[in-house]
């Protein structure tokens, strides 16, 4: 078995790191068996060195290495390009191509940005790993196939699991063994001899002279935070490279090639809405709702004052507060309308018989709508909420996900509302 430093110089490794040490290691490791390889880290921190080890060092290195970026093949074709395709399976299909798993049978597979995979394609993916099998666009033909798979992504899996964008089940047949890269911020002491080694590069690249950064500026080339990592740190020495024409790159100089306000700050993540978000606006709604219904409350009041009294005049001086609450600030004519409509509306509706505004000589309940509000609000909103959820659990046969989606909230809130009204 090769050592870990004969693996960095046949592959051009950079850096003594104790965290990338181990990666390479367990790469070196695992290489001689078929366990499928999930590599994680940042973008730009060289997940790809990780699969060629593993290719080179197993029993596969004579067969083909096929590295594959999900990310960049768009989803209506990523099928056809992975598992192949029959003629006519599709407009363009003018013949029958076979797919990477076809052309790799025998040797390795790379699949970088795997986290980037639509969930058909998933499906077959899965099936590859468990028994081999696929079947090509278009065709009802199982193939074989005898394929290393090696992964890589830079997506949060349980993240992505959680908004269910990747299958659990895939994720752990992909990552029997998971090797992480450390990022570069957590590799400081590599920062410079990786610098000193692109520098070098691109030196021979454009015929010039090397560059070299004073003793001054090393400190801050290594607290820059490399949000891009190494693809990063080397795009900012080729710059200097080409640009700078004293090739003492001192500290102000090597600032000015930095991202400013960058350095030491920490990385703004998106991060989902936790449960506890929803449910603050949960009970942010719930208190409007209690408002509103209170107002309702106010109006019927005044309502049946003018039903009892029949003078607007006299209901205004007796309600003034109550009337100040719900219109803010008094404005006569305008509520004064609204009552006397209201009091119209509201009759008509509740009353057993046709109402004419214009007709005076109806004999209309005027209480009977009264009494119909109290009974219709007799229900709280803890009722209506226990009401909505039975419903819900009997149209879709006590399944909670399905019930959860159609009431709006997570299956766990669910839950736990099942057993707080013990359903």
């Amino acid at each position: 078995m090769e050592s870990i430093q004969a693996i960095k110089q046949r592959f051009g490794i950079i850096g003594n790191d104790p965290k990338l040490n181990r990666a390479i290691e367990k790469a070196i490791q695992v290489a001689p068996t078929d366990i499928s390889v999930l590599v994680t880290g940042e973008s730009g921190v060289g997940k790809e060195s990780i699969p060629k080890i593993i290719h080179q060092l197993s029993h596969r290195k004579h067969g083909k290495y096929i590295a594959v970026n999900c990310g960049a093949i768009p989803e209506g074709t990523i099928d056809s390009e992975l598992f192949g395709h029959e003629k006519g399976a599709f407009t363009g299909a003018t013949g029958t191509r076979s797919g990477y798993f076809e052309v790799a049978d025998g040797g390795t597979i790379f699949l970088d940005e795997v986290g980037e995979l639509p969930l058909t394609t998933q499906v077959r993916l899965l099936r590859v790993l468990e028994n081999g099998e696929f079947i090509k666009v278009g065709s009802s033909k199982v193939q074989k196939t005898d394929v290393r798979i090696v992964a890589a992504t830079n997506v949060e899996m349980f993240e992505a699991i959680k908004k269910e964008k990747f299958r659990e089940d895939l994720f752990y047949r992909l990552s029997t063994v998971d090797i992480n890269i450390p990022p570069l911020r957590e590799r400081k002491e590599d920062i410079h001899l990786l610098f000193r080694k692109f520098a070098s590069d691109f030196a021979l690249k454009y015929k010039m002279p090397t560059i070299k950064i004073t003793d001054d500026a090393i400190p801050i080339l290594q607290k820059h935070r490399w949000n891009g990592n190494i693809r990063q740190l080397r795009n900012v020495a080729e710059q200097i490279s080409v640009l700078e024409q004293n090739r003492t790159i001192t500290a102000a100089t090597l600032d000015g090639y930095l991202p400013s306000g960058s350095n030491n700050l920490p990385a703004i993540i998106n991060k989902k809405k936790s449960e506890s978000d929803f449910s603050n606006e949960r009970e942010i709604l719930y208190k409007v709702l209690f408002d509103m219904k209170n107002d309702l409350n106010d109006l019927k009041k005044l309502t049946m004052e003018l039903m009892k009294s029949g003078n607007v005049s006299e209901v205004e001086k007796d309600n003034e507060s109550l009337i100040e609450k719900i219109y803010g600030e008094p404005q006569k004519d305008n509520y004064t309308e609204e009552f006397q409509d209201l009091e119209v509306m509201a009759i008509a509706e509740k009353s057993e018989k046709h109402f004419d505004p214009d007709d005076k000589n109806q004999n209309i309940d005027k209480y009977h709508f009264a009494e119909e509000i109290e009974e219709e609000e007799t229900l709280s909103l803890q009722d209506k909420e226990l009401e909505l959820i039975k419903k819900s659990l009997e149209r879709h046969q006590g399944k909670r996900k399905l019930a959860a989606t159609e009431l709006g909230i997570s299956e766990r809130t669910l839950y736990r509302k099942i057993k707080q009204y013990d359903l």
